[in-house]
């Protein structure tokens, strides 16, 4: 990790820990601490690290971003931090200015299509969309009708927003768009498009998840060294020894991979299949990873850690809803293995001993 990612990170995981608290945030038993947190945020530039200076952001890399959103995850932080900064990178493809306050992105999900009719105006319906109805604005990558792709801002007001939560209680709706005219609009460049698009947000969503496991293996193990029964720390007992190297290399899978998706997406230098087998490998592993890690932690926890005043579900759970952002692991899946079916058998090695 550079020096700038260092000092992103270690400013930002001090505002999680000040303002974002998980046992202070369940205490609390409401929203409050989500204003204080997200001013913070956006005072200190962290919202839009991904933008030039000269369309309002802070002119980070890519590279400290997805430092930045694995800092979030470890702080499980229920704010659209990872959806502001992915909309404001879209907006910034085609030099769009991104406004204040949080914002959301759609489609997000890969089947979603969102139209641009000869009017200027846009009409579609996508599906899941995280914190729409805790967005002020949403970016919008849409389709002409020759195929062509537009970035697009609009308000999140003029769009018709269902109700809807995830497993962990956020905001996850759906956004329908009724001939709703943007505030600005211009064509999206060469390979900005919705594959791209749910590249970056499955880069996303990799690196929080690993982020929120790491937490959550943290906490297990602390339990389990405090946690006495039978007169002995229950993390004495081989069968949870077991389960806890087996959590930590659930973990490190996570992180491994997502980190890797990263560090391709931040090196630009490999695009294609090549990119795609980077991303879709990190999004399915770590949505494995999520799926195993949380029954082992709350295994060893027992029944307290399926409490409310429990903090390991902030973890779990998170890290659960966001396996299906983006496209779930399912979707990769089919995608990647459709890509190496079509390179054929003699492509498949040089592919992945590539990497």
């Amino acid at each position: 990790m550079s020096e700038s990612e260092n000092i992103v990170v270690e400013t930002a995981e001090r505002m999680f820990a000040d303002l974002a608290d998980a046992q202070s945030i369940i205490a609390s038993k409401s929203d409050a601490w989500k204003a204080p947190v997200w001013d913070a945020l956006a005072d200190a530039g962290l919202t839009l690290p991904w933008i030039d200076e000269t369309l309002g952001g802070a002119g980070a890399d890519l590279a400290t971003g997805f430092a930045l959103l694995q800092a979030a995850g470890r702080a499980a932080l229920a704010v659209p931090l990872a959806e502001t900064m992915i909309a404001g990178w879209l907006l910034a493809r085609a030099g769009l200015a991104s406004p204040a306050g949080a914002m959301t992105v759609a489609p997000a999900q890969p089947n979603g299509r969102i139209t641009l009719s000869a009017d200027g105006t846009l009409s579609g319906r996508a599906r899941n969309v995280p914190f729409a109805a805790d967005a002020r604005h949403i970016a919008v990558l849409a389709a002409t009708a020759d195929g062509a792709s537009v970035i697009a801002l609009v308000e999140a007001a003029a769009c018709q927003i269902a109700a809807g939560k995830t497993l962990a209680g956020d905001a996850l709706n759906g956004v329908t768009f009724d001939r709703v005219k943007p505030i600005a609009q211009a064509p999206a460049p060469t390979g900005v498009d919705l594959t791209a698009l749910m590249l970056m947000g499955a880069a996303a969503r990799s690196l929080q998840i690993a982020g929120a496991l790491e937490t959550a293996l943290d906490i297990t193990v602390r339990y389990a060294n405090e946690r006495v029964a039978f007169e002995k720390k229950i993390g004495k007992f081989q069968a949870i020894q077991h389960s806890l190297a087996r959590l930590a290399g659930e973990v490190a899978a996570a992180v491994s991979a997502a980190g890797s998706a990263a560090d391709t997406l931040s090196g630009g230098r490999v695009a294609g299949d090549a990119l795609l087998l980077e991303v879709a490998a990190a999004k399915i592993r770590c949505g494995e990873a999520a799926e195993v890690g949380a029954a082992i932690a709350h295994q060893v926890h027992g029944a307290i850690g399926f409490t409310s005043e429990h903090i390991l579900h902030r973890f779990t759970l998170r890290a659960q809803s966001w396996r299906d952002d983006f496209g779930p692991e399912s979707h990769w899946a089919v995608e990647l293995g459709r890509r190496v079916a079509a390179r054929g058998a003699d492509d498949l090695w040089p592919l992945v001993a590539s990497r």
